[in-house]
């Protein structure tokens, strides 16, 4: 557990770090430029230094071992993890699709847009870079908590370009009027990305299978184990933050020994890790000749 938790806390500190860095260069950028594109980028990162800390949290949670009253762990708090950053992205595009329309009612020109430019993309490269890195982290661990803070800091990446094609449209133009209109654009866009994590979040707290790659993975196993003269039926998946669980009957034939049986069982799940890495996985031997072994089809 601790090797674990250093591991993917570790992630969640550097998203705070790099936070708290674009806050300050967004907020300077605004200042010096009023520009209320920059503003709704410094909003944005407010809402990433919030899902960051959050992020540690869950993480630390979600790494805790099983209990006599979590025994299957505790890895779905990754999910509140997610879904509170989706919904704080959405939050933070109303808040940018408002100072927008308001900044179209009450246009004013922007000032210095060459230096708040320049501080803008520094931010976006180090907000793009600590993206990256949790994105493969987030991928490598099986962590949604971390793929959903990658996204969040790719949103605000987005918001950025975003904000910048406004103010050097603004430049090229003397339009002032473009800096929202693009900055209205650019929050319907991160908005969503909110509405997918949620979404993805819900499917997690309800089971939902594992994915479809996954699945004809298992398929081609058992399509495999089949000419060993063993079949099977009631397959249920289900996945739960880095968890994965696999349940499944095994039919063999009848005049098989326990042993032989049960070895057979066992090559069956080592060729699932295998194809799938991680995984808890419940076999249920039955034998193929009773009819009854049929019963319990799953959904």
């Amino acid at each position: 557990m601790t090797a674990q938790w250093t591991a993917l806390t570790r992630y969640a500190w550097i998203s705070i770090a790099a936070a708290i860095a674009t806050i300050t260069l967004k907020l300077v950028a605004y200042l010096m430029t009023g520009s209320v594109g920059l503003l709704s980028d410094a909003v944005e990162s407010v809402t990433n230094l919030v899902g960051a800390v959050m992020a540690l949290t869950m993480l630390s949670w979600a790494v805790q071992a099983a209990d006599a009253k979590h025994p299957s762990g505790h890895g779905k708090a990754e999910y509140f993890s997610s879904g509170a950053e989706g919904a704080l992205i959405i939050l933070a595009a109303a808040g940018i699709a408002v100072t927008a329309v308001e900044r179209i009612l009450n246009p004013r020109p922007l000032e210095q847009i060459g230096v708040g430019l320049t501080i803008s993309v520094a931010a976006a490269a180090i907000n793009f870079a600590v993206a990256r890195i949790l994105l493969n982290a987030g991928r490598r661990h099986n962590s949604i908590t971390l793929e959903a803070n990658a996204q969040h800091l790719l949103t605000d990446v987005v918001t950025s370009v975003g904000v910048m094609i406004g103010i050097g449209l603004v430049m090229v133009t003397g339009w002032s009027v473009l800096d929202p209109i693009v900055a209205l654009l650019v929050s319907a866009n991160i908005a969503w990305t909110g509405i997918s994590l949620i979404r993805r979040s819900v499917d997690g707290l309800m089971d939902v299978v594992l994915p479809k790659e996954e699945l004809e993975a298992i398929e081609r196993v058992m399509a495999a184990f089949r000419a060993k003269r063993v079949t099977f039926h009631a397959l249920r998946t289900r996945q739960a933050a880095a968890q994965r669980f696999i349940a499944v009957h095994m039919l063999v034939p009848g005049d098989w020994t326990v042993h032989d049986a049960h070895h057979m069982a066992e090559d069956f799940e080592q060729a699932l890790h295998q194809a799938l890495g991680e995984a808890h996985i419940t076999t249920h031997l039955e034998p193929i000749e009773d009819e009854n072994s049929f019963h319990g089809e799953a959904p």
